[in-house]
Formats: structure tokens, sequence, C-alpha cells
């Protein structure tokens, strides 16, 4: 009697310990939606901005009746976005683009986080440009353009074929027509064409931070200053123009320039200015130690970010995926004339045949990714600088040299 008593009570037991467990199991009740419009900031290069209200707009009329959205643009440089980013991560954009060589250190600090369906975009994007997106072979961002590179415009009014593939025979033909050939030497992206070609070299340290530089070389084939004595020699020339972007394009426009080094972001406004007699073309060969040297380029890609510590990322990482899509990336290359990091938007017939992305593409074959550090840009530019202006001190090349090296090596 008492065994089967006992029995009783045990199986009681277990039956409510089961239901307790059963109900701690049970998944709870899903949260209501929440209130209110899913509010997005975008950062993105002021020029874009028209593009991009057409691309919200879109991805609004995508989604509409799954949430009311309030997207806000603001313009911002893609070059220094990482440091408006990083300055406040909390409070910065959502959505925001950026160069390449900015994504390191942008999921360094934790501005980035693994992009999720990495797998799709790897099958849908180009090679290089998920490269550029990567960091240890993770993808943190998505790839945007596959275009961030600069190649030589011309005028086919004054230049033939064979007249573009030498730098000193193009300041000469301008030179004969009292005209200018342009070139930023303001920025040290652009003054890389000079040493990239040489086995000078300049990279990121093993830390990602910090840069090596051989660019005051006193050994080898070509010495840094023969790459100093050669700029000389350029700016000489009565051709030669140290001007930025802007000034380029205002030269383009009122017939003063009538060849240049820029990229495709200014494809639409040249091809306004000269018509027909637009051309495009890789860089030239510049005269180097005696040596027919072909000038380098910097390549790179821009990439839109999801701010980690974004309100809505699942809708952040969306509307990401909507401005880098395929044909949102199509729209931009209509509307911009930028290259796409698309596969299919970049084979498309329209963007094979562009003069721009057909030289830039020549032009990537004498080109490497930009990965330097921050303490690259100033003594380049300095150094430049004094180049473009002819040397006025006199000092020493080598002397300007050893500087410019210490202040990129700089830790």
């Amino acid at each position: 009697m008492m065994k089967r008593l006992f029995l009783l009570i045990l199986s009681s037991c277990l039956l409510f310990l089961l239901a307790a467990c059963d109900g701690q199991t049970q998944a709870p009740a899903e949260s209501p939606p929440a209130d209110g419009p899913v509010a997005l900031t975008v950062w993105g290069a002021e020029e874009d901005e028209a593009l991009l209200q057409e691309i919200f707009a879109s991805f609004q009329a995508h989604y509409a009746g799954q949430a009311s959205f309030q997207i806000t643009f603001q313009p911002q440089s893609e070059s220094n976005c990482k440091d408006v980013l990083l300055g406040n991560l909390e409070g910065g954009a959502d959505v925001f683009a950026f160069a390449d060589d900015q994504v390191a250190a942008l999921a360094a600090a934790g501005g980035l986080d693994p992009i999720g369906d990495e797998a799709a975009i790897r099958s849908t994007t180009l090679p290089a440009a998920v490269e550029a997106a990567s960091v240890g072979g993770t993808l943190y961002a998505y790839p945007l353009t596959a275009d961030n590179g600069y190649f030589l415009y011309y005028n086919k009014a004054y230049f033939t074929q064979e007249d573009i593939q030498s730098l000193d025979r193009i300041l000469e033909v301008a030179a004969q027509a009292e005209k200018l050939v342009a070139m930023d030497w303001s920025s040290a992206w652009y003054v890389y064409a000079f040493f990239g070609n040489t086995g000078l070299e300049v990279g990121l340290n093993e830390d990602g931070i910090t840069n090596y530089c051989t660019w005051n070389s006193t050994e080898g084939p070509i010495r840094g200053v023969d790459v100093a004595r050669s700029m000389l020699n350029i700016s000489a020339s009565p051709a030669f123009a140290n001007r930025p972007d802007g000034e380029f394009l205002a030269g383009v426009r009122d017939g003063s320039v009538i060849a240049g080094i820029s990229g495709v972001w200014n494809a639409v406004a040249v091809e306004e200015a000269w018509g027909r007699d637009m051309g495009a073309a890789k860089l030239p060969v510049y005269t180097c130690a005696g040596q027919q040297v072909q000038m380098a380029s910097f390549s790179g890609c821009k990439l839109i970010g999801v701010n980690a510590y974004s309100q809505h990322p699942e809708w952040a990482a969306r509307l990401a995926e909507w401005i880098t899509s395929e044909e949102n990336q199509r729209l931009r290359f209509e509307l911009r004339g930028q290259g796409p990091a698309n596969v299919n938007a970049a084979n498309s017939p329209q963007v094979q045949s562009s003069q721009a992305i057909a030289a830039l593409l020549e032009q990537s074959n004498y080109s490497q990714l930009q990965r330097v550090g921050g303490k690259f840009w100033d003594p380049v530019s300095e150094f430049s600088g004094n180049m473009a202006l002819g040397n006025p001190s006199g000092a020493s090349l080598q002397t300007q040299l050893d500087r410019l090296v210490e202040g990129v090596s700089a830790r």
C-alpha cells in the first residue's frame, strides 16, 4: 500500500515538473512592431544627391506596406568619411559611402560588422571589388563602384593616338598650341603615378597602420632623385598646370586645358565640353633616368557601409543592398558615368562602350589597390608641391626625399 502511494506521489511530481519545463520552453509572444517611421540617415557625395533620392524613392515603393520610412540624405565626402564617422559612431549615418582604403580602420574600430549574405555578393561582384571591400578575407561592406582610379583625358582635335603615348609629346603639342596639360600635384594620390612603376615602393606595414617607403632610395636603376628630377622637368614645361579637379574642369570648359589626368567622375562633364573630340586612354610613359617609364596609378572602389550602431540594422542593410543592386549600379553609370562593381552591369554593352571605363580598365594593368596609412598624404603633397613650383629654394632633392620618407614612415 505504501509502495503504491509512493509511486502515485512520484508520478504526480514528475508530471508537474514536465509541465513546468514545457512552460519554460514555449516561445515568447512576438513583440509588436515599433511605432513611428524607420528613420535612416544616409551619407554620400554631394553630387550624388539627385541619384540617391531617386534610389530612395524606388526603395520605399518596393517596401511599401512593410514599414514607414524617413530617409535623410546628408552630403559627406567619401574620402574622409571614416574620420567623421569614428568621431561619433552612435550619432553617425546608418548607411554611408566611403573609399575602400578606409574599410580596415572602420572594421577594426567596430564601425562595420561582417556582411551577412557574403556568398551572394561574392557571386555577383567583380573579384577586385570584393577584395577591396574585405579585411582578412571577410567582407565588411557592399561594393558600389570599381572605378576609383585615374587615366588620361585628351582632346582629339589636338592629339593623335601616337601623341598620347608619351607625356613628353603631350606637353610638346600643348605648348605649341599655347594650351595646358593639367595634373593635381597637391594630391599624393596622383603623385604616386611617378613612383609606382620605378621599383621604388610604398605600402602598409603588417600593423595595418604605419607605412614603409623607399622613395628616397639611392640604389637601383631608378633612384628617388631621378623621379624628382623628372618631375622638375615636367613642371618646367610652359604647358604644365598643377590643378585640382575643379580647376581642371574649368580649364576644359573654357578651352585652356586640352589634356589632363582625372577619373570617371568627370567623364560626363568632359564629354559635354569636348563632345566628339573627347578622348580617354591609359596614362602615358614619362622620361626618367633615360628610360621611358609607364605612369602608374592607385586603384580602388567606392563602398557602401552599414553602421554597426544603427538603430535599424536590418533596414539599413536592405537599403545598402538596394543602393548597390545591379539595377541601381546601371542607373549610377547612366546618370553619373561611374563604373559598376556588379559583374552583369560592368559587362553591359553601355558600360563596355564608355571611353572612360575602357581607359580605366587599360590603366588597371599598371595600378595597385590604394593601401597606405594616414601619414602618407601630407609629406608627399609637401614634396610634390615644391616640385610643381620648380624647387624655388634650391634645397637638395635627396634631403627632401629623406624628409618625405621620414614623414610617411613615422610611427
